[in-house]
Parts: C-alpha cells; sequence; structure tokens
C-alpha cells in the first residue's frame, strides 16, 4: 500500500462517517429536522411541501452515503451520489442567501472531487479487487 491510497482511504472513511453522522444524528429526530428545515427555508421561493419532503429524505440519503463510503462498497456510486447531494444543498442554501453554509458545502465539493477524481487510488474498500 502506498502512500496515495493511505491517504484516499483516510479521506473515504473520514467523509464516511462524517455523511453516517449527519445522516445517524437527523434520523433519530426525523421529523424536528424536517420541520427546522422547512422554518429555515421559510423566505425561499421553494415550495414548502418539496422543502419537507428533501428534509425527510436527506438523512436518509446522507446515512447510506455514508455507509457505502466506510465500507468501500460501490465508492464511485457514492462518491457521486455525495457530490451530487451538495450541489442541491448548495442550491437550496443560494435560495435562502446562506453564503455560510455554502462556503462549507464547496469544502464537501472539492473533498468529492478528490474522491471521485482519484477512485484507481481506493484501497481497502469491499469493491476492490
Amino acid at each position: 500500500m502506498n502512500t496515495t491510497k493511505t491517504a484516499y482511504f483516510f479521506l473515504r472513511v473520514s467523509m464516511g462517517i462524517n455523511f453516517l453522522g449527519h445522516g445517524l444524528a437527523r434520523l433519530v429526530k426525523l421529523q424536528d429536522f424536517a420541520s427546522g428545515m422547512m422554518k429555515g427555508f421559510e423566505t425561499s421561493w421553494l415550495p414548502q411541501p418539496l422543502v419537507h419532503l428533501f428534509g425527510v429524505v436527506l438523512p436518509f440519503l446522507e446515512f447510506t452515503i455514508g455507509l457505502l463510503l466506510i465500507m468501500g462498497f460501490k465508492t464511485r456510486i457514492a462518491a457521486i451520489a455525495g457530490a451530487s447531494l451538495i450541489i442541491l444543498l448548495l442550491f437550496g442554501s443560494s435560495t435562502v442567501e446562506n453564503w455560510e453554509a455554502m462556503g462549507i458545502q464547496m469544502i464537501y465539493a472539492g473533498l468529492f472531487y478528490i474522491l471521485i477524481s482519484r477512485i484507481d487510488d481506493n484501497y481497502l474498500a469491499l469493491d476492490r479487487k
């Protein structure tokens, strides 16, 4: 195992733990989280039912993406799903002018760029032969 593969492993697992943790924390209080998201998007032009649906689905997506990244199973698909989710979050944050959140989300976008572009460095993963 070389240094690049080791670094990829730690980044993949770190992103996985981050997403899994987000998902778990929100799943245990799912309705409160979805309601809070609706409140946070009251000033947005997005339809409230759509915001609520996204608030209910988001923790499941985060949990699943996180678990897949930790295990290294379907890593490419999980990383693309994570990057796609970040794009949706960026879009939503822009509708309420939450520039601070967008800055953090752009960091996630950069980390997913690394995970996707360096997929050949994936190591210690269930999907590596």
